[in-house]
Protein backbone atom coordinates (compact mmCIF):
# COMPACT_ATOMS: atom_id res chain seq x y z
CA UNK A 1 0.00 0.00 0.00
CA UNK A 2 1.09 3.36 -1.04
CA UNK A 3 2.76 5.67 1.71
CA UNK A 4 0.85 9.24 1.67
CA UNK A 5 0.21 11.72 4.44
CA UNK A 6 -2.57 10.80 6.87
CA UNK A 7 -5.87 11.93 6.23
CA UNK A 8 -5.12 11.66 2.15
CA UNK A 9 -5.94 8.50 1.53
CA UNK A 10 -3.58 5.75 -0.46
CA UNK A 11 -3.54 4.22 -3.53
CA UNK A 12 -2.33 0.72 -3.90
CA UNK A 13 -2.30 -1.46 -7.06
CA UNK A 14 -3.87 -5.48 -6.86
CA UNK A 15 -1.91 -7.81 -8.45
CA UNK A 16 -3.68 -10.12 -10.41
CA UNK A 17 -5.70 -7.55 -12.32
CA UNK A 18 -3.33 -4.66 -12.04
CA UNK A 19 -6.07 -2.20 -11.59
CA UNK A 20 -5.41 0.48 -8.80
CA UNK A 21 -7.00 0.68 -5.64
CA UNK A 22 -8.00 3.79 -3.17
CA UNK A 23 -8.82 3.97 0.25
CA UNK A 24 -10.10 6.89 2.43
CA UNK A 25 -12.15 7.37 5.53
CA UNK A 26 -15.20 8.28 5.25
CA UNK A 27 -18.21 8.06 8.40
CA UNK A 28 -15.48 6.67 10.81
CA UNK A 29 -14.99 3.78 8.49
CA UNK A 30 -12.40 2.83 5.70
CA UNK A 31 -13.32 2.47 2.68
CA UNK A 32 -11.62 0.70 -0.13
CA UNK A 33 -12.58 1.09 -3.94
CA UNK A 34 -11.08 -0.52 -7.55
CA UNK A 35 -10.66 2.56 -9.97
CA UNK A 36 -10.89 -0.19 -12.72
CA UNK A 37 -7.90 1.42 -14.53
CA UNK A 38 -4.62 0.49 -14.91
CA UNK A 39 -3.59 4.14 -14.94
CA UNK A 40 -2.34 5.82 -11.51
CA UNK A 41 -3.62 9.49 -12.85
CA UNK A 42 -7.03 7.67 -12.55
CA UNK A 43 -6.56 6.55 -9.28
CA UNK A 44 -4.97 10.03 -8.29
CA UNK A 45 -8.35 11.79 -9.68
CA UNK A 46 -10.55 9.30 -7.78
CA UNK A 47 -9.00 9.83 -4.84
CA UNK A 48 -9.28 13.16 -5.22
CA UNK A 49 -12.92 13.79 -5.76
CA UNK A 50 -13.74 11.35 -3.26
CA UNK A 51 -11.80 13.08 -0.27
CA UNK A 52 -13.51 16.42 -1.59
CA UNK A 53 -16.77 14.66 -1.20
CA UNK A 54 -15.92 13.29 2.05
CA UNK A 55 -15.05 17.08 3.28
CA UNK A 56 -18.49 18.40 2.05
CA UNK A 57 -20.45 16.21 3.92
CA UNK A 58 -21.51 14.24 1.03
CA UNK A 59 -22.39 10.18 1.55
CA UNK A 60 -19.66 8.52 0.57
CA UNK A 61 -18.92 4.49 -0.30
CA UNK A 62 -17.78 2.32 -2.93
CA UNK A 63 -21.66 2.11 -4.29
CA UNK A 64 -21.74 5.62 -5.41
CA UNK A 65 -22.13 6.10 -8.29
CA UNK A 66 -23.53 2.70 -9.54
CA UNK A 67 -26.73 2.78 -10.02
CA UNK A 68 -28.22 1.87 -13.06
CA UNK A 69 -30.34 3.81 -15.63
CA UNK A 70 -33.29 1.14 -14.80
CA UNK A 71 -32.51 1.07 -11.05
CA UNK A 72 -33.42 5.22 -11.66
CA UNK A 73 -36.51 4.64 -13.44
CA UNK A 74 -37.62 2.47 -11.10
CA UNK A 75 -37.31 5.12 -8.40
CA UNK A 76 -38.99 7.21 -10.35
CA UNK A 77 -41.77 5.51 -10.91
CA UNK A 78 -42.05 4.73 -7.29
CA UNK A 79 -42.00 8.24 -7.01
CA UNK A 80 -45.04 8.80 -9.14
CA UNK A 81 -46.97 6.00 -7.17
CA UNK A 82 -46.01 6.76 -4.12
CA UNK A 83 -47.74 10.31 -4.50
CA UNK A 84 -50.88 8.88 -6.47
CA UNK A 85 -49.56 10.91 -9.73
CA UNK A 86 -52.14 10.09 -12.65
CA UNK A 87 -49.33 10.83 -15.15
CA UNK A 88 -47.58 7.41 -14.15
CA UNK A 89 -48.78 5.32 -17.33
CA UNK A 90 -47.54 8.56 -19.49
CA UNK A 91 -44.01 8.68 -17.96
CA UNK A 92 -43.70 4.41 -17.72
CA UNK A 93 -44.55 4.50 -22.07
CA UNK A 94 -42.03 7.99 -22.16
CA UNK A 95 -39.21 5.87 -20.78
CA UNK A 96 -39.76 2.36 -21.94
CA UNK A 97 -40.22 3.19 -25.15
CA UNK A 98 -37.34 5.96 -25.99
CA UNK A 99 -35.11 6.78 -22.65
CA UNK A 100 -34.25 3.17 -22.00
CA UNK A 101 -33.73 1.88 -25.24
CA UNK A 102 -31.11 5.21 -25.90
CA UNK A 103 -29.61 5.10 -22.86
CA UNK A 104 -29.67 1.10 -22.18
CA UNK A 105 -30.97 0.08 -18.90
CA UNK A 106 -28.17 -1.31 -17.50
CA UNK A 107 -25.93 1.75 -17.66
CA UNK A 108 -24.74 3.60 -15.20
CA UNK A 109 -26.22 6.97 -14.89
CA UNK A 110 -22.87 8.55 -13.91
CA UNK A 111 -21.51 7.59 -17.04
CA UNK A 112 -23.87 9.86 -18.34
CA UNK A 113 -22.79 12.80 -20.46
CA UNK A 114 -23.94 16.34 -21.93
CA UNK A 115 -23.27 15.00 -25.51
CA UNK A 116 -24.79 12.07 -24.87
CA UNK A 117 -28.09 13.85 -23.71
CA UNK A 118 -27.32 16.39 -27.28
CA UNK A 119 -26.93 13.14 -29.15
CA UNK A 120 -30.75 11.69 -27.55
CA UNK A 121 -32.24 15.00 -28.62
CA UNK A 122 -31.24 14.92 -32.18
CA UNK A 123 -32.34 11.77 -32.67
CA UNK A 124 -35.61 12.45 -31.23
CA UNK A 125 -35.97 15.51 -33.62
CA UNK A 126 -34.45 13.31 -36.59
CA UNK A 127 -36.28 10.34 -36.60
CA UNK A 128 -39.56 9.79 -37.53
CA UNK A 129 -40.93 8.06 -33.94
CA UNK A 130 -44.32 10.17 -33.29
CA UNK A 131 -46.91 8.00 -34.88
CA UNK A 132 -50.33 10.50 -35.44
CA UNK A 133 -52.43 7.87 -36.90
CA UNK A 134 -52.39 4.40 -38.03
CA UNK A 135 -53.04 3.41 -41.76
CA UNK A 136 -56.94 2.30 -42.18
CA UNK A 137 -60.20 2.91 -44.23
CA UNK A 138 -62.86 5.25 -43.33
CA UNK A 139 -65.83 5.96 -45.05
CA UNK A 140 -67.01 9.38 -46.43
CA UNK A 141 -70.22 11.68 -45.96
CA UNK A 142 -70.87 10.85 -49.79
CA UNK A 143 -70.90 6.73 -48.83
CA UNK A 144 -67.06 6.43 -50.44
CA UNK A 145 -63.99 4.90 -48.73
CA UNK A 146 -60.78 6.65 -48.31
CA UNK A 147 -57.84 4.86 -47.05
CA UNK A 148 -55.62 6.75 -44.82
CA UNK A 149 -51.84 5.92 -44.92
CA UNK A 150 -49.86 5.62 -42.06
CA UNK A 151 -48.51 9.12 -40.75
CA UNK A 152 -44.89 9.24 -38.65
CA UNK A 153 -43.84 12.22 -37.21
CA UNK A 154 -40.63 13.32 -35.64
CA UNK A 155 -40.73 14.58 -31.62
CA UNK A 156 -41.83 18.18 -30.99
CA UNK A 157 -39.78 19.80 -28.60
CA UNK A 158 -42.56 19.92 -25.90
CA UNK A 159 -42.24 16.32 -26.14
CA UNK A 160 -38.56 15.90 -25.99
CA UNK A 161 -38.34 18.37 -22.93
CA UNK A 162 -41.25 16.39 -21.20
CA UNK A 163 -38.39 13.47 -21.58
CA UNK A 164 -35.52 15.05 -20.75
CA UNK A 165 -37.50 16.37 -17.61
CA UNK A 166 -37.70 12.93 -16.48
CA UNK A 167 -33.88 11.85 -16.98
CA UNK A 168 -33.11 15.35 -14.54
CA UNK A 169 -35.73 13.81 -12.42
CA UNK A 170 -33.90 10.46 -12.28
CA UNK A 171 -30.52 12.28 -11.79
CA UNK A 172 -32.43 14.46 -8.43
CA UNK A 173 -34.33 11.54 -6.78
CA UNK A 174 -30.76 9.06 -7.11
CA UNK A 175 -28.64 12.45 -5.84
CA UNK A 176 -31.53 12.60 -2.91
CA UNK A 177 -31.05 8.97 -2.35
CA UNK A 178 -27.06 9.24 -2.23
CA UNK A 179 -26.22 6.86 -4.76
CA UNK A 180 -24.88 9.53 -7.14
CA UNK A 181 -23.02 13.14 -6.03
CA UNK A 182 -23.19 14.91 -9.91
CA UNK A 183 -25.59 15.34 -12.26
CA UNK A 184 -24.45 16.33 -15.83
CA UNK A 185 -26.17 19.56 -17.15
CA UNK A 186 -29.20 18.81 -19.17
CA UNK A 187 -30.14 21.48 -21.93
CA UNK A 188 -33.48 21.95 -22.55
CA UNK A 189 -34.92 23.44 -25.85
CA UNK A 190 -36.80 26.08 -26.44
CA UNK A 191 -40.55 25.47 -26.64
CA UNK A 192 -42.55 27.35 -29.75
CA UNK A 193 -46.07 25.35 -28.66
CA UNK A 194 -48.32 27.85 -27.52
CA UNK A 195 -51.20 26.60 -29.93
CA UNK A 196 -53.80 28.31 -32.19
CA UNK A 197 -56.01 25.64 -33.26
CA UNK A 198 -59.96 25.83 -31.91
CA UNK A 199 -63.20 24.60 -34.29
CA UNK A 200 -65.52 27.05 -36.26
CA UNK A 201 -68.73 25.54 -35.96
CA UNK A 202 -68.65 24.20 -39.68
CA UNK A 203 -65.70 22.42 -39.05
CA UNK A 204 -66.81 20.88 -36.04
CA UNK A 205 -69.84 19.64 -37.67
CA UNK A 206 -67.68 17.99 -40.35
CA UNK A 207 -65.44 15.74 -37.66
CA UNK A 208 -68.64 14.80 -35.97
CA UNK A 209 -69.54 13.36 -39.28
CA UNK A 210 -66.81 11.08 -39.33
CA UNK A 211 -66.86 9.50 -35.82
CA UNK A 212 -68.68 6.66 -34.19
CA UNK A 213 -71.84 7.45 -32.42
CA UNK A 214 -70.50 6.88 -29.06
CA UNK A 215 -67.92 9.02 -29.67
CA UNK A 216 -69.63 12.23 -30.71
CA UNK A 217 -71.49 13.05 -26.95
CA UNK A 218 -68.35 13.14 -25.81
CA UNK A 219 -66.72 15.35 -28.32
CA UNK A 220 -69.83 17.88 -28.38
CA UNK A 221 -69.77 17.66 -24.70
CA UNK A 222 -66.07 19.00 -24.47
CA UNK A 223 -66.65 21.87 -26.57
CA UNK A 224 -69.63 22.91 -24.72
CA UNK A 225 -67.82 22.86 -21.66
CA UNK A 226 -63.96 22.85 -22.53
CA UNK A 227 -63.11 19.94 -19.78
CA UNK A 228 -60.78 18.11 -20.29
CA UNK A 229 -61.53 14.67 -22.42
CA UNK A 230 -59.77 12.19 -21.04
CA UNK A 231 -59.16 13.21 -16.90
CA UNK A 232 -62.64 14.70 -17.22
CA UNK A 233 -64.91 13.82 -19.55
CA UNK A 234 -65.02 10.17 -19.63
CA UNK A 235 -64.66 8.92 -16.36
CA UNK A 236 -67.87 11.11 -15.90
CA UNK A 237 -70.62 9.55 -13.54
CA UNK A 238 -74.33 9.96 -13.37
CA UNK A 239 -74.16 10.81 -9.41
CA UNK A 240 -72.06 14.10 -11.30
CA UNK A 241 -75.16 14.91 -13.24
CA UNK A 242 -78.07 16.64 -11.38
CA UNK A 243 -80.72 17.52 -14.10
CA UNK A 244 -83.29 19.31 -11.43
CA UNK A 245 -80.32 21.63 -10.47
CA UNK A 246 -79.19 21.87 -13.55
CA UNK A 247 -75.86 21.30 -13.42
CA UNK A 248 -73.01 18.84 -13.72
CA UNK A 249 -70.21 18.62 -11.05
CA UNK A 250 -66.50 17.39 -10.46
CA UNK A 251 -65.29 16.07 -7.71
CA UNK A 252 -62.85 17.64 -5.81
CA UNK A 253 -59.47 15.84 -6.35
CA UNK A 254 -60.06 14.81 -9.72
CA UNK A 255 -59.63 17.62 -11.49
CA UNK A 256 -55.84 18.84 -12.97
CA UNK A 257 -56.04 21.62 -9.75
CA UNK A 258 -57.56 19.40 -7.43
CA UNK A 259 -60.51 21.92 -7.24
CA UNK A 260 -64.15 20.63 -7.83
CA UNK A 261 -66.27 22.75 -10.49
CA UNK A 262 -69.34 23.02 -11.48
CA UNK A 263 -70.87 23.69 -15.38
CA UNK A 264 -74.40 24.57 -15.51
CA UNK A 265 -76.64 22.94 -18.05
CA UNK A 266 -77.07 25.06 -21.79
CA UNK A 267 -80.04 24.22 -23.51
CA UNK A 268 -77.46 22.42 -26.27
CA UNK A 269 -75.79 20.59 -23.20
CA UNK A 270 -79.51 19.45 -21.32
CA UNK A 271 -80.22 18.32 -24.71
CA UNK A 272 -76.91 15.67 -25.55
CA UNK A 273 -77.31 14.48 -21.45
CA UNK A 274 -80.84 13.75 -21.53
CA UNK A 275 -79.94 11.57 -24.83
CA UNK A 276 -77.10 9.91 -22.79
CA UNK A 277 -79.71 9.11 -20.41
CA UNK A 278 -82.42 7.48 -22.32
CA UNK A 279 -79.49 5.17 -23.73
CA UNK A 280 -78.59 4.51 -19.97
CA UNK A 281 -82.58 3.56 -18.78
CA UNK A 282 -82.09 1.29 -21.89
CA UNK A 283 -79.62 -0.67 -20.99
CA UNK A 284 -80.59 -0.54 -17.36
CA UNK A 285 -84.48 -2.08 -18.89
CA UNK A 286 -81.82 -4.54 -20.16
CA UNK A 287 -80.51 -5.73 -16.76
CA UNK A 288 -77.36 -3.85 -17.44
CA UNK A 289 -76.56 -1.10 -15.11
CA UNK A 290 -74.16 1.59 -16.72
CA UNK A 291 -72.65 4.63 -13.76
CA UNK A 292 -70.52 6.64 -16.92
CA UNK A 293 -72.55 8.82 -18.88
CA UNK A 294 -70.36 8.16 -22.07
CA UNK A 295 -70.03 4.75 -22.94
CA UNK A 296 -69.81 2.51 -25.65
CA UNK A 297 -72.67 0.03 -25.79
CA UNK A 298 -72.26 -0.34 -21.70
CA UNK A 299 -68.26 -0.38 -21.86
CA UNK A 300 -66.09 2.89 -21.01
CA UNK A 301 -64.39 4.61 -23.13
CA UNK A 302 -60.36 4.51 -22.43
CA UNK A 303 -59.32 6.23 -25.26
CA UNK A 304 -60.88 8.00 -28.25
CA UNK A 305 -57.31 8.98 -29.99
CA UNK A 306 -57.66 6.59 -33.06
CA UNK A 307 -60.93 7.82 -33.94
CA UNK A 308 -60.46 11.13 -33.75
CA UNK A 309 -57.16 11.21 -36.08
CA UNK A 310 -58.81 9.72 -39.12
CA UNK A 311 -61.80 11.49 -38.55
CA UNK A 312 -60.29 14.84 -38.73
CA UNK A 313 -58.21 13.39 -41.58
CA UNK A 314 -61.60 12.34 -43.33
CA UNK A 315 -63.16 15.75 -42.68
CA UNK A 316 -59.89 18.09 -44.05
CA UNK A 317 -58.10 19.33 -41.02
CA UNK A 318 -55.30 16.45 -39.80
CA UNK A 319 -53.33 17.52 -37.18
CA UNK A 320 -56.21 18.17 -34.77
CA UNK A 321 -55.94 17.77 -30.86
CA UNK A 322 -58.88 17.12 -28.69
CA UNK A 323 -57.41 19.82 -26.42
CA UNK A 324 -58.30 22.19 -29.32
CA UNK A 325 -62.19 21.79 -28.04
CA UNK A 326 -60.78 23.38 -24.88
CA UNK A 327 -59.58 26.35 -26.64
CA UNK A 328 -63.07 26.33 -28.55
CA UNK A 329 -65.32 26.18 -25.73
CA UNK A 330 -63.01 29.24 -23.62
CA UNK A 331 -63.42 31.37 -26.94
CA UNK A 332 -67.57 30.68 -27.00
CA UNK A 333 -67.82 32.07 -23.32
CA UNK A 334 -65.87 35.27 -24.24
CA UNK A 335 -67.97 35.53 -27.37
CA UNK A 336 -71.17 35.36 -25.05
CA UNK A 337 -69.90 37.96 -22.76
CA UNK A 338 -69.09 35.95 -19.83
CA UNK A 339 -66.92 36.88 -17.65
CA UNK A 340 -63.53 36.23 -17.65
CA UNK A 341 -63.43 35.06 -13.44
CA UNK A 342 -66.89 33.41 -14.10
CA UNK A 343 -65.76 31.35 -17.24
CA UNK A 344 -62.36 30.38 -15.32
CA UNK A 345 -64.45 28.35 -12.71
CA UNK A 346 -66.93 26.73 -15.49
CA UNK A 347 -63.59 25.56 -17.72
CA UNK A 348 -61.14 24.92 -14.86
CA UNK A 349 -58.27 27.68 -15.32
CA UNK A 350 -56.64 28.79 -12.57
CA UNK A 351 -54.48 31.68 -13.41
CA UNK A 352 -55.77 34.34 -15.87
CA UNK A 353 -52.22 34.10 -18.16
CA UNK A 354 -53.31 30.79 -18.87
CA UNK A 355 -56.84 31.38 -19.73
CA UNK A 356 -56.00 34.32 -21.81
CA UNK A 357 -53.55 31.35 -23.91
CA UNK A 358 -56.73 30.14 -24.76
CA UNK A 359 -58.80 32.94 -25.63
CA UNK A 360 -58.13 32.61 -29.38
CA UNK A 361 -59.16 35.39 -31.70
CA UNK A 362 -59.77 34.17 -35.15
CA UNK A 363 -60.17 35.67 -38.87
CA UNK A 364 -64.42 36.12 -37.73
CA UNK A 365 -63.66 37.67 -34.39
CA UNK A 366 -61.13 40.16 -36.67
CA UNK A 367 -63.97 40.95 -39.41
CA UNK A 368 -66.52 41.37 -37.35
CA UNK A 369 -64.27 43.52 -35.20
CA UNK A 370 -63.77 45.34 -38.94
CA UNK A 371 -67.41 45.99 -39.17
CA UNK A 372 -68.06 47.67 -35.72
CA UNK A 373 -65.42 50.03 -36.95
CA UNK A 374 -67.37 50.41 -39.94
CA UNK A 375 -70.21 50.89 -37.74
CA UNK A 376 -68.54 53.52 -35.74
CA UNK A 377 -66.95 55.61 -38.66
CA UNK A 378 -70.40 55.64 -40.28
CA UNK A 379 -72.19 57.06 -37.25
CA UNK A 380 -69.15 59.39 -36.92
CA UNK A 381 -69.85 60.55 -40.34
CA UNK A 382 -73.21 61.30 -40.24
CA UNK A 383 -73.38 63.09 -36.96
CA UNK A 384 -70.42 65.34 -38.58
CA UNK A 385 -72.64 66.16 -41.95
CA UNK A 386 -75.73 66.69 -39.14
CA UNK A 387 -73.68 69.33 -37.39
Amino acid sequence: MGTRAKGTGSIFRDKKSRFYWIAYMSGGKRRYESTRSTRKRDAQNLLTARLGDVQRGLPVTPDVGKVTFDAAAEDLLNDYRTNGKRSLAVVARRIGKHLRPFFNGLRRMASISTPDVRTYILQRQTANSVLVHRARTVSLLDGTERQLPEERRPASDAEINRELALLKRMFNLAIQAGKLLHKPYVPMLREDNVRTGFFEPDMLVSVLGHLPEPIRPVIRFAAITGWRIQSEVLPLEWRQVDFPAGEVRLDAGTTKNREGRVFPMTAELRSLLESQRAEHDRLKRDGRLVRFVFHRDGERIISLLKSWHAACAAAGCPGRIPHDLRRTAVRNLVRAGITERVAMRMTGHKTPSVFQRYNIVSDGDLREAARKLDGAAATTVAGIRQG
